[in-house]
């Protein structure tokens, strides 16, 4: 019994030592201009194994389940994060990459791979669909927090969001082609659609559910929104997953909507929460494939032949992909090599890879070690360039304020009034307004501004100033009109004044 407990003790030990060592690396990652994610997969090599033998981790099937639950959390995080309005712009760009750009980076890598593994044809199209969709782990991670234009990034985000099902039911198809003397064609076929619709039903029907439940349900406790919101998560991704369909496009889609809702309750502390939850998947996520790796099986021959093939990933088959998908979807020529260079490869092509390992799929384990080196070399190359990429092409915009202050009702399950948050961009109506000027919807009260970091408290003669976060305190009657006046811009004023002067109704 003693020794179940000192073993139940030394890995809980073990867990917060390395959860410790994860939040740490991020800070360095910053000023190593390293992505975080690579840093991960280094502890987990180096606590592993083939480094100082701490663990020893080989079970393809538990890295299996842990990545996929480590992907539905931050594809959740992410859609929640994600504004409808700027999605809805690229959602075809996103969708074109996310079909045809999956399917022509596969094919491309598929001939790559037939030639530098020497394997056959078919086993050439799976290694190419395991590496053939961009990760919305790294991806998230590398663009948080960046300056590139929204446009862009939110294709990325988009694209990343909704190409995981693409590139698991090509992997999937092959590995059934491989393993079938007589495959169907027609139910293959079948399948991808079922796949599809159904993922994006289940995701906006589930979506529309989670939305209205969080908000008329009335729990006593606030930590338990965030929990409630987390398991309508978990709970789109299983359903739909049972139905055969795509858990992970329905995940998306469902975050999508509920992180959209008008008037979602306890907005803020549902964002924070799931935000320090998926950083807590990544970690544990990255760390463990670094586990499931053995660099001893790293021959010069692997790495050489997994070098290749990413370069001709990164700089033939992305490449291409982009440029066809979004023909005529009116990307200049600098905003599509910026697509490319963007395209980073993560943690979803490595739990693909333990789909051929566990179906017995001959040369599996050369497929892991390449795709492992694939991954490492895209995330290393890729993701610590692309902001520099960005200012190069001059593809940036001015930095946004990202706020660390948070301010919620504690009692807003029960009452009628909520805080919301504005950042005051600078071409804002009420930039350079005093509050006392401002025409605020009746129950309508400013509680705090912070400015560069310093509470003002505001009075009717406060001046309002561009970077400003203003908490606003508002009656739900009076939230779309606050809205509305929030988000008014200067043009929008001055267009209407030239439209008055000239004539135009």
């Amino acid at each position: 019994m003693n020794g179940v407990i000192f073993n139940a003790d030394y890995f809980v030990l073990l867990g917060a030592l390395l959860l410790i060592v994860g939040v740490i690396t991020t800070k360095f990652s910053s000023r190593l201009g390293v992505p975080a994610l690579v840093l991960f997969i280094v502890v987990g090599m180096v606590v592993g194994s083939d480094g100082l033998g701490i663990i020893y981790f080989d079970n393809a099937r538990y890295a299996q389940l842990i990545g996929i639950i480590a992907l539905v959390i931050i594809l959740f995080e992410g859609g929640l994060q994600t504004k409808w309005s700027t999605v809805k712009s690229v959602a075809i760009p996103s969708l074109s990459l996310a079909t045809l750009g999956v399917v022509l980076t596969t094919t491309v890598v598929a001939v790559a791979a037939k030639l530098v593994l020497d394997v056959s044809w078919l086993e050439g199209f799976l290694f190419g669909a395991i590496v053939g969709s961009t990760d919305a782990a790294a991806v998230f991670a590398v663009l948080k927090g960046q300056n590139i234009r929204e446009r862009l990034g939110a294709t990325l985000e988009a694209e990343s969001g909704t190409n995981d099902p693409m590139a698991v039911f090509l992997t999937l198809s092959i590995i059934q082609l491989l393993l079938s003397d007589q495959p169907n064609y027609f139910l293959m076929a079948g399948s991808f659609f079922w796949q599809m619709g159904i993922g994006l039903i289940m995701g906006l029907a589930v979506g529309k559910l989670a939305a209205a439940a969080i908000n008329r349900i009335n729990l006593d406790s606030s930590g338990l929104y965030p929990v409630f919101a987390l398991a309508f998560a978990l709970l789109t991704y299983s359903i739909t997953a049972l139905v055969g369909a795509s858990g992970l496009l329905a995940v998306y889609v469902a975050a999508l909507i509920i992180g959209n809702s008008e008037d979602l309750t306890y907005r803020q502390s549902i964002f924070r929460f799931n935000e320090g939850f998926a950083w807590m998947m990544q970690i544990l996520m990255f760390m463990i494939l670094g586990l499931l790796v053995f660099p001893a099986q790293f021959t010069l021959s692997i790495m050489l032949k997994g070098l290749l093939l990413s370069i001709i990933l990164i700089l033939v088959a992305r490449p291409l992909a982009v440029f066809l998908s979004v023909i005529g979807l009116k990307y200049n020529f600098k905003e599509k090599v910026f697509l490319s260079w963007a395209g980073l490869r993560g943690a979803v092509p490595i739990v693909l890879a333990t789909f051929p390992m566990l179906a017995g799929i001959p040369n599996s384990q050369l497929f892991f070690n390449v795709v492992f080196f694939v991954v490492l070399t895209s995330a290393l190359i890729q993701g610590s360039t692309i902001s520099h990429v960005a200012r190069w092409l001059g593809l940036t915009m001015a930095k946004k304020v990202q706020s660390s202050h948070s301010l919620e009702l504690v009692s807003i399950g029960k009452s009628n009034a909520e805080i919301i948050e504005f950042v005051i961009d600078d071409d804002s109506m009420i930039n350079g307004m005093r509050l006392e000027n401002i025409s605020f919807p009746n129950k309508v009260l400013v509680n705090a501004i912070i400015r560069d970091n310093q509470l003002i408290t505001p009075t009717g003669k406060t001046e309002i100033k561009a970077n400003d976060l203003l908490y606003v305190l508002t009656a739900r009657e009076s939230k779309k009109q606050l809205k509305e006046l929030m988000e008014e811009k200067k043009e929008t004023v001055e267009d209407e004044n030239v439209k008055e002067t000239v004539g135009i109704s």
